[in-house]
């Protein structure tokens, strides 16, 4: 098979391996242990620190995921429901808009916090790569829409969570700080206080980058030829801070290790944007598949995507196509759980044999 043909990433999967609600606690979840080339070990989340060593470095990402659905009504009384993925400046959003096809530019919707507050937004753009709208939100000058969010929106889960047992709270980490995703970074869901405080016990260094998750993470890989792929760039937050903690990692022998696929395009979008890794603020639109170079990370925690993912490609380039496609079908006959509140894995790096 072809690592660049979108064909080879597929894979069945029964609909009941999909998680519909998160593992509680959440470090009860289960852990695929990547651990050479040709084995693995089954495992449970709150163990990892049994896998790592003193001097290891975990990299997180601290995006909180903002309530980016909303629902409201255009001047006509016809519903709407918008999806916000980012800002583009001040009170200026990318969305995507339901129903779309009929909504023409120039067009106002209406959106009614329960408490009764009202604002209004203006379609005033219309973008190809994404088929959404640029929506213009009438707000006083120097106010932001995002703390308005709160009362006007809510949470939105990916389309595949059909229940609605989840709280909104256990859709975001436990360390989410930095308001702008509109999709968790899934792989750190699986994390607890307790569990972070027992890995800086254990002399396991912990570092936070911020990438806000847009529509670059779940938009699909559409085309055959998956280098003609394009990544919808997402904004990231690398600082000095954790560059230096990287050096001083790698310099003293310890393994620098993602926690998310979020991670891993923002630590090599950096070292991308200078061919070495330093300081970087701003947009990556980094497309990693089997065949690329690695430049920062190691080893990386996640959980298991969608088949034709650019997930699934990102994974394939460090783990290689074949082999993950086979711990794949492992987790689907040992009964995994999958997708956004599923289980996870861990690819140690492979000079841990």
């Amino acid at each position: 098979m072809n690592d660049r043909a979108l064909s080879s990433y597929h894979y069945e999967l029964p609909p009941e391996r999909i998680a519909q609600t998160p593992a509680t606690p959440r470090d009860s979840s289960r852990l695929l242990v990547v651990d050479s080339p040709t084995t693995h070990v089954h495992n449970i989340f709150r163990e990892l620190p049994n896998w790592l060593r003193p001097g290891d470095l975990l990299v997180l990402n601290d995006t909180r995921v903002i309530p980016a659905r909303l629902y409201g009504r255009k001047s006509t009384g016809a519903e709407v429901e918008v999806l916000l993925l980012e800002e583009q400046q001040p009170n200026y959003w990318l969305a995507l808009v339901k129903p779309g096809k009929r909504f023409k530019l120039g067009a106002e919707i209406e959106f009614e916090s329960p408490q009764g507050q009202k604002i209004r937004a203006t379609a005033i753009a219309r973008d190809e790569k994404t088929g959404g709208r640029v929506l213009r939100f009438d707000l006083p000058e120097g106010q932001s829409l995002i703390p308005l969010l709160d009362d006007l929106g809510s949470i939105p889960l990916p389309p595949y969570i059909t229940s609605r047992e989840s709280l909104p709270a256990q859709y975001q980490t436990v360390y989410a700080q930095q308001p702008g995703a509109v999709a968790a970074p899934t792989a750190g869901l699986h994390f607890t206080e307790e569990l972070l405080q027992e890995l800086k016990a254990q002399q396991i260094e912990i570092a936070y980058i911020t990438l806000h998750v847009g529509v670059g993470t779940f938009r699909p890989v559409e085309v055959e030829e998956i280098t003609e792929h394009e990544m919808h760039g997402e904004w990231i937050d690398v600082s000095a801070a954790v560059v230096e903690q990287i050096q001083k990692t790698k310099a003293s022998g310890g393994r620098v290790i993602a926690v998310g696929t979020t991670v891993v395009r923002a630590l090599e979008g950096a070292a991308q944007q200078a061919l070495a890794l330093k300081p970087f603020s701003g947009k990556v639109n980094l497309f990693i598949y089997p065949g690329y170079q690695w430049q920062v990370v190691e080893g990386l925690i996640t959980n298991f995507h969608l088949p034709g993912s650019s997930l699934l490609m990102l994974v394939s380039a460090l783990v290689g196509r074949k082999r993950l496609l086979d711990l794949y079908q492992t987790a689907i006959a040992h009964h995994y759980r999958f997708y956004s509140f599923g289980d996870a894995m861990l690819v140690l790096p492979q000079d841990s044999n």
